[in-house]
């Protein structure tokens, strides 16, 4: 009997065993094929010209304020649950006005709305023309909605968009009651998971009344949501110009210049083919004249060939940066009838690199300048104007001739400010502290890069895409991920490099091997070896060298700094005061150029131009103080430093001039008539 249990617990162990096996076997199983990671082909965008008026196309803004609720965040999809968009909000619950464009979330004196995690509701009233339903097609256009976007015109949704930041727009012809007043009701979803773009994590925590809906992020900027950018309706004909591409090139040693364009139509116009299209090209210069034209084929591309031309030039590398032609487009039909007209500034510039050098309209280029945030009090992330103007005048009045839009595509209209001024972006799409990459996650990572470069690929000063912001490059699946990511974006714009910001150590990192430019983010004397002046320098010109050793490609420091309280002033320095700030800098600058004796050292970014908000820690003043500029635009002590360095890198890189005011007046040094010294007393 006792051998026949013993039997039986053995026979019982190997049954155990073996589900136990089992259980594991499937468990890696579905981990394995958890991390199968594959390159899907990604919707394109389609559409999205800014909008322009002309002899054939009509501009009305919706900027102003609108009627506003907030949701509860413990019930976020009631308000769709509840057809809250058949009616006015007023008769659903009490509304409060909102301006758009701007982030609510400062709006108010409640932290409720500051903090508020889910939905919110828009709403206003608008008016068409009858003179609008003849003959023509209109939009609604929306510059950026963060995050997600649900939108309703008299009741009827009629799109619907996720991805903050980006544009977004919809034909509503058949929508709308001409010569009727119109309603638009929008519900913007802020909520960030672990499969958008850049990531969250939603939680559910205890608080003295109930619970508390709670979103967290790692990234170091607050996360402001709304209507952010301009709403827009404008009218097309019905046979229109959908979208342009345009690239340039420079021959005869810059005395020429090339502008191949490709236009694309939709809405071919009744009983016309659409091989009966074609499209006139006008290129005028500054003063108006015209210097080139074309009149297509049918397949509606082409190239204009420019005498004499006055190529586009970044800031300080030439008397006349940033030149733009006037392009214009006329599109015709059967009988040269004349369907559509746009116009579009043409930037004619020409980028080339290799594994030591960056180069535009064949002369190396050195990158000085910023990472930045759209951010300032009460506004939020809300596209202001007069705030984007003096952001540009500090950039020119320090010597910067670039910037990177960390973490996340900046406005259309700060994207066409830089091309009139001569100023190189590094244009980055919203994925900052990327993580746990599933197939999900790349597909968005993916059409994201889609979109930015379908919005900015015209531009001439953008001239890198980067498509992250410290990203974790050393987890599993990092390496394939971040390959799809950095190939899908060439077969995109083969005409610009791909970096991307990278934080961990190059001896860890998997995705610095398919990019183009390695950039890469440390912060000696801060968050590493906090208040030791004295290990800075060596450390970023070993790993700088480390980098370049390792992969053989251009290098830039894309962020460097450290925190700093405007009126702090301790001596000897001490971390947060002004002067710790400028001697951390000079720091900094000894090992710059040391690095750029090499020529794979091509830039140097600081972080970051202004001060900004952030979420609620306690190592964090009211947000983060890296800027060099405080929150609302004033110079703090190491801006002025900062300008004499980039005005001299301009100098000596670029042959400009130094502003008179570059540096203040101190004494005479000369020695007196009367004086026994001589120069080396000097």
């Amino acid at each position: 009997m006792r051998v026949k249990f013993k039997l039986f617990l053995h026979k019982f162990e190997i049954y155990a065993l073996s589900l136990i096996a089992m259980g594991v076997i499937g468990f890696c199983i579905h981990y394995a094929i958890a991390l199968v990671i594959l390159n899907k082909e990604i919707k394109p965008s389609v559409g999205m010209l800014y909008p322009r008026e002309s002899e054939t196309r009509e501009v009305r803004s919706l900027d102003g304020l609108w009627n506003f609720v907030k949701s509860d965040p413990t019930n976020p999809t009631q308000g769709v649950r509840d057809r809250w968009f058949a009616d006015d909000l007023s008769r659903v619950q009490e509304t409060i006005p909102m301006p758009v464009p701007a982030s609510y979330n400062d709006i108010t004196t409640e932290n409720e709305l500051r903090d508020h995690v889910g939905t919110v509701w828009y709403d206003r009233k608008f008016f068409v023309p009858r003179s609008w339903a003849d003959k023509q097609r209109v939009w609604l256009r929306f510059g950026s909605v963060h995050y997600e976007a649900f939108v309703y015109i008299n009741g009827e949704m009629v799109v619907r968009h996720e991805m903050g930041h980006l544009p977004f727009e919809a034909e509503i012809t058949n929508f709308l009651k001409f010569g009727e007043e119109n309603r638009i009701t929008v519900m913007c979803d802020n909520a960030l998971i672990q499969t958008t773009v850049p990531q969250g994590k939603i939680t559910e925590v205890s608080r003295d009344n109930g619970v508390a809906i709670v979103q967290t992020y790692s990234f170091d900027f607050f996360n402001y949501a709304g209507i952010h950018r301009s709403v827009h309706l404008y009218t097309t004909p019905l046979t229109y110009i959908e979208e342009m591409e345009i690239t340039t090139d420079l021959s005869k040693d810059n005395n020429v210049g090339l502008v191949y364009y490709k236009v694309k139509t939709n809405g071919t116009a009744a009983n016309e083919a659409e091989n009966n299209l074609y499209v006139r090209i006008q290129l005028r210069n500054k003063e108006g004249k015209i210097v080139a034209n074309e009149t297509s084929n049918s397949d509606l591309k082409g190239v204009l060939e420019v005498q004499k031309v006055m190529p586009w030039w970044p800031y300080l590398m030439h008397p006349e940066p940033g030149y733009l032609y006037q392009m214009e487009v006329f599109l015709h039909g059967v009988n040269n009838v004349l369907h559509d007209v746009y116009r579009i500034k043409v930037g004619i510039r020409t980028l080339r690199w290799n594994n030591t050098s960056f180069t535009i309209n064949s002369k190396p280029v050195y990158f000085r300048g910023f990472g930045r945030h759209e951010d300032s009090d009460i506004r939020g992330k809300g596209l202001d104007l007069a705030l984007m103007t003096r952001d540009f005048n500090l950039l020119k009045w320090i010597g910067a001739n670039a910037y990177r839009t960390s973490h996340y595509p900046y406005s259309e209209e700060s994207m066409q400010f830089a091309d009139e001024n001569g100023i190189m972006i590094i244009d980055e799409c919203p994925s900052v502290d990327t993580e746990n990459f599933k197939q999900e996650l790349l597909d968005k990572h993916k059409s994201s890069m889609e979109q930015l470069i379908h919005r900015d690929r015209n531009h001439p000063s953008v001239v890198m895409w980067s498509i992250a912001n410290e990203p974790r490059t050393n987890q599993l699946n990092a390496g394939s991920y971040f390959q799809y990511v950095a190939n899908y974006t060439r077969e995109l714009d083969p005409s610009r490099p791909v970096t991307a910001a990278i934080a961990v150590p190059s001896s860890d990192d998997k995705a610095a091997k398919y990019l183009d430019i390695i950039s890469f983010n440390r912060y000696n004397g801060w968050y590493s070896n906090s208040g030791r002046l004295d290990m800075i320098t060596k450390r970023v010109i070993d790993e700088a060298t480390t980098w370049f050793k390792k992969h053989n490609k251009p290098v830039i420091m894309s962020e460097y700094g450290a925190d700093t309280v405007e009126g702090l002033h301790l001596l000897p320095s001490y971390v947060w005061s002004e002067e710790y700030q400028t001697e951390l800098f000079s720091r900094h600058f000894r090992a710059f150029d040391t690095l750029r004796k090499e020529s794979w050292f091509i830039g140097e970014f600081v972080w970051n131009f202004a001060d900004f908000k952030t979420a609620q820690t306690v190592t964090r003043v009211g947000g983060n103080k890296k800027g060099i500029f405080t929150r609302n635009r004033q110079p703090k002590a190491v801006a002025h430093l900062l300008r004499q360095r980039y005005f001299a890198l301009g100098r000596e890189v670029d042959q400009c001039n130094f502003p008179e005011d570059l540096f203040t007046y101190i004494a005479d040094v000369r020695p007196s008539r009367n004086a026994k010294h001589d120069t080396t007393d000097l």
